[in-house]
C-alpha cells in the first residue's frame, strides 16, 4: 500500500524539525476504529451488576415482510415483552439472576431494545415465536408497499 507523501521539497532532517514524521494519519483511523469498538463493547458487554444491556439483534428484509431475531438464551417468554407503536419496535424484559453458583459471563437485569419502523408495516399481522433462545419477530408488509420496478424513460 502506498502512502500519502508530503511533497514541500526540503530533506528528511527538515520534514523531522517541522513535525511531518510525527503524525501518522493512518494512526488517526486505527484509534477511532478502537474507541469505536470499546464503545459498542461496553454497550454489548455483560452486565454483570445487573444493570441495563442490550440483546444481540439482527434485522432482515424480504420481498413480503421484515425479520428481527433477537438472542435471549434462557430467557421465558413470560418476562420478554414485544410491543409496536408509533413507527417503533420495541423490545424488553428481564432476565432474573437465579443466584445459584457463580457464573460470570451470564447477563442479568433489565433489557431493552428498540428500531424504527417502516411505514409500509401491517401492524396487525406481526408474529412473534421464541425458539431456542432467538426471539424472532415477522413483521409484514402491507399489500399496498409492495416494491416494484419503475421502467425509465427519456431520450437514449
Amino acid at each position: 500500500m502506498n502512502l500519502p507523501v508530503h511533497r514541500t521539497g526540503g530533506s528528511p532532517e527538515a520534514w523531522r524539525r517541522r513535525g511531518l514524521f510525527d503524525w501518522d494519519p493512518l494512526s488517526e483511523f486505527e484509534n477511532l476504529w478502537r474507541d469505536m469498538g470499546r464503545l459498542f463493547e461496553q454497550r454489548t458487554a455483560p452486565a454483570w451488576g445487573g444493570g441495563p444491556w442490550v440483546p444481540l439483534v439482527e434485522e432482515d428484509e424480504t420481498e413480503d415482510a421484515y425479520e428481527v431475531r433477537a438472542e435471549l438464551p434462557g430467557i421465558p417468554r413470560e418476562n420478554i415483552s414485544v410491543d409496536v407503536g408509533d413507527h417503533e419496535l420495541r423490545i424488553s424484559g428481564e432476565m432474573k439472576d437465579e443466584g445459584q453458583g457463580r457464573v460470570l459471563s451470564r447477563r442479568s437485569g433489565r433489557f431493552f431494545y428498540r428500531t424504527s419502523l417502516p411505514t409500509d408495516v401491517d401492524a396487525d399481522k406481526i408474529e412473534a415465536e421464541l425458539n431456542d433462545g432467538v426471539l424472532r419477530i415477522r413483521l409484514p408488509k402491507s399489500g399496498e408497499a409492495k416494491r416494484r420496478r419503475i421502467s425509465i424513460g427519456g431520450e437514449g
